[in-house]
């Protein structure tokens, strides 16, 4: 089985990965799907699978901050194609999802025919972006801009350790995670607060919690 086989569906929801299996599917032939719940599986397919045909990532999932997992796939893996989704799709996050280098971006509440239309032509390497959102301005600020570049400089590794430092683990337990010793994490911290421009813990998720985005006022404010 080829890269080129593989699509990856990147949603923590059990019945919207489904959903969106089903479609990609019907609409995309002899392809093999990958599901990640989170953005470590996400990391961990894109890994394994560094030419897959597509990805469709979720901006709300656990484990990424906003926009860090697609801009870690963007700096990683540029020869696959992002498709962003979210039910926050208002004209700054569309534009925000552009400007960190997805290939399009689809809203949760699309119509099946909207859904398929993105899905191909996304695959396909072309831009899908809503018709009616002005991609000319740039919605990035200077400091956004400065950490999406400082994260993209991070090792895949150190990506994963800013990651689980961010989400308040500490040396052991990320070690343990990714079993390693202690002293690797401490190397890969001291590489990471250099590459971030940042010299604590506290700063360094400040800084991440710069790419997040407001969840969508809703039910489904969690997507």
């Amino acid at each position: 089985m080829s890269d080129t086989d593989i699509v990856i569906i990147a949603d923590d929801h059990p019945l919207f990965r489904a959903a969106l299996s089903d479609t990609l599917s019907r609409e995309l032939n002899n392809v093999t799907l990958v599901e990640a719940a989170d953005f470590n599986q996400l990391q961990s397919h894109a890994e394994r699978y560094p030419n897959a045909r597509l990805a469709v990532v979720d901006l709300h999932m656990p484990g990424a901050h906003g926009f860090s997992s697609l801009i870690f796939l963007t700096a990683h893996f540029p020869q696959i194609p992002v498709l962003m989704i979210s039910a926050n799709d208002s004209d700054d996050v569309v534009r925000r999802s552009a400007d960190h280098g997805a290939t399009g971006f689809l809203s949760k509440s699309s119509s099946a025919d909207a859904i398929r239309e993105a899905v191909n032509a996304v695959a396909k390497g072309q831009l899908c972006f809503p018709a009616h959102v002005d991609l000319s301005t740039s919605e990035v600020t200077d400091e956004e801009s400065q950490i999406a570049v400082a994260l993209a400089s991070l090792t895949p590794q150190q990506f994963r350790v800013a990651t689980m430092l961010s989400q308040g683990l500490l040396n052991k337990q990320i070690a343990h995670e990714l079993d390693v010793t202690e002293a690797t994490i401490k190397a890969h911290i001291t590489e990471i607060f250099k590459k971030i421009g940042v010299h604590s813990r506290t700063q360094a998720a400040l800084a991440l919690g710069k790419l997040d985005l407001a969840s969508p006022v809703g039910p489904d404010s969690d997507n």
